[in-house]
């Protein structure tokens, strides 16, 4: 299995949602990790919220920050949109994926970036 990471600033929304679908939709060709570059400690209700509406269950996700996901090389390192606040993490192939932060936006908006970011991962595996 190939092992991919997402990171985002906080781990509190953006990388949960895309470690999410990549359990979703990569079981068996990815092994998942999301962390953040200053983790807010906590997964946004909202992100929660919206992966229960397509039958997932964010609840036990914790934020998390580099020093708590493994000291490895991976094969992808996506970065959600952090600009100058990603860490640089080893990995054979890393992209910025430009994913607005949608933790002020609204339930209709939200929806909108979640399946955007389900689109990108689903991407993701097809290549893997």
């Amino acid at each position: 299995m190939k092992t991919v990471l997402f990171v985002c600033v906080e781990n509190s929304c953006r990388s949960q949602i895309a470690e999410a679908f990549a359990k979703i939709h990569g079981k068996g060709v990815v092994e998942p990790y999301s962390s953040g570059s200053r983790p807010s400690g906590v997964v946004n209700p909202k992100g929660i919220d919206s992966m229960k509406e397509v039958g997932y269950d964010m609840s036990a996700h914790t934020s998390k920050s580099l020093s708590d996901i493994p000291d490895i090389e991976y094969d992808y390192v996506i970065t959600m949109g952090c600009n100058d606040a990603c860490p640089f993490v080893r990995a054979k192939y890393r992209a910025d994926w430009g994913i607005p932060d949608p933790k002020d936006m609204d339930a209709d908006e939200f929806r909108i970036v979640r399946n955007l970011i389900e689109e990108k991962v689903k991407g993701l595996i097809k290549a893997a």
